[in-house]
This record gives structure tokens, sequence and C-alpha cells, in this order.
């Protein structure tokens, strides 16, 4: 009777529930610390577990593969959650882990999902008996554990950071549920398009469980055709992952396309076009560091030291979406972007290096002159540094004198924002220098 309870109970659990994987070959994903004899596969096979932190973006495996240590290890397992469990849960749990070690030396395992939920006192409770090696910890974290988790915490435990799943992982998993007939979608019979299961896949973010919510949710709901067969169309693909499908594929002209029309944007000085194609790069799931390499290059090559200071917001941007993630990253990316288009431009150091490259390339190598070499305790005798003139010295902290033998201008600055005073400064210090 409890068998057919529990299997009934299972059967209305959720389908990303029920396809978690139970055996560690059935894991989809993080093949850099699961593939073949990689260090975390290796202890989880040998049962020779020490404390971890698993930390990652949700939806990427890190509980499931704690529940697949939980049926591989011979020691007691115990779970709880951060966000709903309180240290009182933890000292229980630490007090059995002890008198079942001590009455028949078996050790405990102790899950402690969303660990950064936990405050640096609470994660404290663990401390001793972390150390003391029961129970062993398994962390899981969607935040930095460096930030969020105790530093000696971390000192006893492996940490091991798990990635996105890629696209090619989430249609695996979408097939396997479509095949499997224990606890999948196997015994429906569907036709899903392929363009279906590529936009449910790329909407999902490196989340499996979103892509199979949104797999149940569409077979779940759309009426059988005339052949008896449930088709999952791009259509029934958008309606149950509520976000249409837009032309945007990162290996053709729609990804190109949309990039280089939102550089020229920026270059054009126009933040209103800018804005929406932004918005269609984030709503298409291109990786917001991509785009914001994209706007260090521009704040560079286009706006230049006509605004220095562009370049600066766009290397900001750059790093906090480093911090905060998607979906929050759309905002300083919004923020730099518009900056760099608003931003005077000027594209005088991109053009001075540009040249300056091709006279090196294809022209005769100029040697250093003799006074700018260095001039170093072995090179004093041949002369070298002899002449040169310290530049503070003197007035204005400038000095004329040669310090490369051409008279090739590279560096012809823009009379616009503030490459303007420069131009000038430079032009009056050589005035004033005679």
């Amino acid at each position: 009777m409890d068998l057919f309870i529990k299997e009934k109970s299972k059967q209305n659990e959720p389908l990303a529930a029920r396809m978690r994987p139970k055996r560690l070959d059935d894991f989809v994903g993080q093949e850099h610390i699961l593939g073949p004899d990689k260090l975390l596969r290796r202890l989880i096979e040998s049962d020779k577990m020490s404390s971890l932190i698993l930390y990652g973006p949700s939806g990427c495996g890190k509980t499931t593969l704690a529940l697949i240590i939980k049926d591989r290890t011979d020691s007691y397992f115990e779970r709880i959650n951060a966000a709903s469990n309180n240290v009182a849960d933890m000292r229980k749990i630490i007090d059995s882990a002890k008198k079942r070690q001590a009455m028949d030396g078996k050790r405990t395992i102790l899950l402690v999902d969303e660990i950064h939920r936990f405050n640096k006192a609470q994660q404290d409770v663990l401390m001793p008996d972390v150390e003391a090696g029961n129970p062993i910890l398994i962390g899981t974290t969607t935040h930095n554990p460096f930030f969020y988790v105790n530093t000696a915490l971390l000192s006893r435990s492996q940490i091991f950071e798990f990635k996105k799943l890629s696209d090619a992982d989430i249609i695996k998993t979408i097939r396997r549920a479509l095949e499997d007939k224990k606890d999948g979608l196997g015994n429906i019979s569907v036709k899903i398009d392929n363009d279906a299961i590529g936009h449910l896949a790329k909407i999902s973010e490196g989340d499996a469980r979103r892509g199979l919510s949104a797999l149940e949710i569409g077979v779940l709901t759309t009426p059988s055709g005339r052949d008896k067969k449930i088709h999952f169309t791009m259509k029934v693909a958008e309606e149950s992952i509520q976000k249409k499908a837009v032309v945007y594929d990162k290996d053709e002209d729609g990804h190109y396309d949309t990039i280089s029309a939102f550089i020229k944007s920026m270059r054009g000085s126009d933040p209103d076009a800018v804005l929406y194609w932004l918005a269609k790069m984030i709503y298409a799931g291109e990786d917001p560091r991509f785009i914001a390499r994209r706007i260090i290059i521009c704040a560079s090559e286009d706006v230049g030291n006509a605004d220095p200071q562009a370049l600066v917001v766009a290397a900001a941007a750059l790093q906090s979406i480093e911090f905060v993630g998607m979906p929050e990253a759309r905002i300083p990316l919004a923020q730099a972007a518009v900056y760099v288009a608003c931003a005077p431009k000027s594209n005088a150091a991109y053009l001075g290096i540009e040249n300056a490259l091709k006279d090196v390339e294809k022209g005769k190598t100029l040697e250093v002159p003799d006074h700018l070499k260095d001039a170093s305790l072995d090179s004093a005798q041949f002369g070298h540094g002899k002449g040169y003139k310290y530049a503070h010295d003197f007035n204005n902290h400038y000095v004329r004198q040669e310090y490369k033998p051409s008279d090739k201008i590279y560096y012809i600055p823009a009379d616009i924002g503030y490459e303007k005073k420069i131009k000038d400064w430079l032009e009056n210090l050589k005035k004033r220098s005679g």
C-alpha cells in the first residue's frame, strides 16, 4: 500500500521533478567537473566525499547531483532548505549524526539547499562538526560562495562551479522526457517541431526546469490532431513559455545584423535606436557579456578622448553584469549604451593606432634613439640614456626632444568634447616651449 501511494504521489509531481536523473551516467551537462576522470566524479564514485559547495544558476543540476550522491553513498543522508529550516532543525540533525556515528560508525551527509540564505552566524553552527567530518556538508547556492558563505566553511569544503546548461543540454533533456514512458511523457503521442524544441531550449536560458515545465504545459493543454498526435509547434512553444521567437540566430544573419545595427546606432548618436536593438538582443537571449564588450569597443573606438568617461562607464557595465547577473544586468547595459550614444564622438585614437600599425607592418622599423634607451648599468657604457631630458625638470612638465626618428603624425585630436581641450593643451605646450 505504501509503495502504491508513493508511486501515485510521484505521478502527481511536475515533469521536471519526475525527470531528475537517478544515475550519474544520466546526468546532463557539467562535463568540466563530472566528465570522465574529473575530480567530482571520482569523489562520488569512490564514496570518499568531503564537504562540498556547489554553486551556479538555477536549474543546472546542483540539487539533482546531491540526490544522486544520496543514492550512491553508504552514509546517512539528511536534507534541509535554508529558506524554510532554521538553526534548531540543523542542531537536531547534527545531534542525530553524532549519535549515529557513535553507535554504528556511520557518517551523515547533510544537504543544505540555498545555503546563502543562512546568515554568517547561522552558518557558524555547522563549523565545529563539519570540521570534524560529521556531518559532511553539501551546500548548494545560486550566489557566489566567496561572498555569501563563511570563509571557515569554504576552507573546509571543495568548491565546484556549475555552468548554465547549453541549448544542446536542454534539447537532450526535453527529448529524453518525451521518450521516457515511466516518468516522462512517453505514453503520450507527441510530434514536436525542431524549431519549437529549439525555442524552448533558447528561452529556458540554461534552466532545465523551465524547459521541462513549458513542455509539460504545452503537451497537456494541446488537443490531439486528426492523426491522434499532439502537434507541438512553434506557436505552442511560444504560448507555453510565454515568450515569442524573434528572428535572431546566434550563428546566422539575425545575430550579426542586430549587433551591427546596435553599434552603428551608438556611433550615430541615436539612443532610441540603441535601446531598441539592445532590447531585441536581450529578449533573444544574447550573452550580456558579448553586448558589454561591444559597448566597450564603441566607447573607445568611436567616442575616444572626446569623452574619456565613456570607456569608464562601459567597463563598469561589464563589471556590473558579472556581479548582478540577468535580468538586472539589462539596466547597466542600457545606461552604458545610452551614455556612449549621447557622448561626443572622435575616432582619432583609433585611426592613430591603425596607421601606426600599418607603418610598423609595412614600413622600415625605426630604431629607438640612444637617449631614450634603457640606461641601466650594463648599457650606460654604450651611451644609452645619455642626453635624455626629464620632462618634470622643465616648465609645464614638458620639454622638446626627439621621441621618434620620424615626423609622421598619428594622433590628430578632433575639435569636439574633451578632445578639443587635449588639442589646445598640446598646441599651447609646443608654443610655450618655443
